[in-house]
């Protein structure tokens, strides 16, 4: 019989005996990468718009990308709902090339499914960190052990953590909570350890699980946490920014703070990042937020589609949006500089007839500025926000 020569080839290599050399020369497969040693992310100085539920779709944040957002990260995703394949949730994790400095949240209770996510991840997205929720206060996340349930369980958050980190290159980032209980902060106390276990960096939200979002965030405590860090750990804060003197408050109070992240500030004004880079107060006119919602509900359209089905949904995020925009307070009209994200604003007239429209709570209202831009209603619409009862407890997870 006559072989060709890829025959030969072939029964020759299948014939070698593999060398010293040899083994030298291929790197054994079963070495993992250090910690340490992995991809590196730098968050210093750099202003973070937060994973936010609904709202934080990819439109929204191309319009906070334009109005000065350094870091962009995707909703909230359930490992379980990824894992299962669901289109719904994979679209959380899609990333608009605008967004250069990119990363995806996801939340999950047992570590074997979180390594199992992130290695998906890492194979089906481009992100530059993938962020673990360990914070999330509603209800029927920590009744499955995920969120803000893992602050009980220190033991399954060094797993979680070190199994995310063994499984991927990319950098493995957690959001937490000063801890579960009121008046029981505990996560200081692991901050440390969070670094060790293979984190690159951890945003601490200065409210206990129960708090939700009652009371002023606790920025004496996210300071504590921020000086106890170690060197490979960066440390950021994260509650009840609305003003660019917060921002420098912060970073100044704490040098060891390697950055903000920004959540419900950016929902109801996302100009927040210009007023923080340009150091200002921005007294915008009701016609520059109508353009703000213009380019929304164009980014809109190019994400969900321009025919009936894209408009509707674009309408419908537009509409979850203005549920929180309308709890803004215009500066020129405010007695004292700046507004706070606690304050419950009055009922106001604006200093236009389409400013007066843009404070109203009504949900008709909402929807009239809406067809402003999409054009009417469907008949027999309706419309009820997510969140319902209280536009400030369910937008930001954690």
């Amino acid at each position: 019989m006559v072989l060709d020569n890829d025959s030969e080839k072939s029964s020759a290599q299948t014939e070698s005996v593999p060398t010293a050399d040899d083994a030298l020369a291929e790197p054994d497969e079963t070495l993992k990468i250090h910690p340490r040693e992995k991809k590196l992310i730098d968050f210093r100085g750099k202003l973070y718009l937060a994973p936010l539920t609904t709202v934080g779709n990819l439109p929204f944040r191309r319009v906070c990308k334009v109005l000065g957002a350094d870091v962009t990260c995707g909703e909230m995703a359930m490992c379980t709902n990824l894992l299962q394949g669901q289109a719904s949730e994979w679209a959380l994790l899609r990333r608009h090339p605008s967004e250069d400095l990119f990363g995806v949240q996801i939340c999950g209770a047992y570590p074997d499914t979180i390594a199992r996510t992130v290695e998906l991840i890492d194979k089906e997205c481009t992100v530059d960190f993938i962020d673990i929720n360990m914070g999330c206060p509603i209800d029927i996340v920590v009744n499955k052990g995920a969120g803000s349930c893992l602050l009980t369980k220190p033991m399954r958050m060094k797993s979680i953590i070190e199994a995310a980190s063994a499984t991927v290159e990319t950098p493995i980032t957690v959001k937490v909570r000063t801890g579960y209980f009121e008046g029981k902060n505990r996560i200081d106390s692991l901050i440390a350890d969070i670094g060790y276990w293979g984190a690159r960096a951890v945003t601490v939200h200065g409210r206990s699980r129960q708090q939700r979002y009652s009371k002023l965030a606790d920025w004496d405590y996210i300071y504590q946490c921020a000086k106890k860090a170690p060197d490979t750990l960066q440390v950021l804060g994260n509650g009840d920014i609305f003003s660019f003197g917060d921002w420098n408050k912060h970073v100044s109070d704490c040098p060891e703070l390697s950055s903000c992240m920004i959540a419900r500030g950016a929902l109801l004004k996302p100009w927040i990042f210009t007023e923080i880079k340009e150091q200002r107060h921005w007294d915008i006119t009701s016609g520059e937020r109508l353009n703000i919602l213009r380019d929304y509900v164009h980014f809109g359209l190019e994400h969900w589609g321009s025919d009936t089905k894209g408009v509707e949904k674009t309408r419908h995020f537009l509409l979850e949006w203005l549920s929180y925009t309308c709890r803004y307070i215009p500066v020129g009209l405010l007695d004292v500089i700046p507004q706070r994200l606690n304050w419950r604003p009055p009922s106001y007239h604006g200093r236009d007839d389409l400013e007066t429209l843009m404070a109203s709570d009504s949900a008709a209202d909402w929807i009239r500025i809406s067809e402003m831009l999409l054009g009417k209603v469907p008949d027999g619409f309706t419309f009820a926000p997510k969140h319902k009862s209280n536009a400030y407890d369910r937008a930001e997870n954690g």
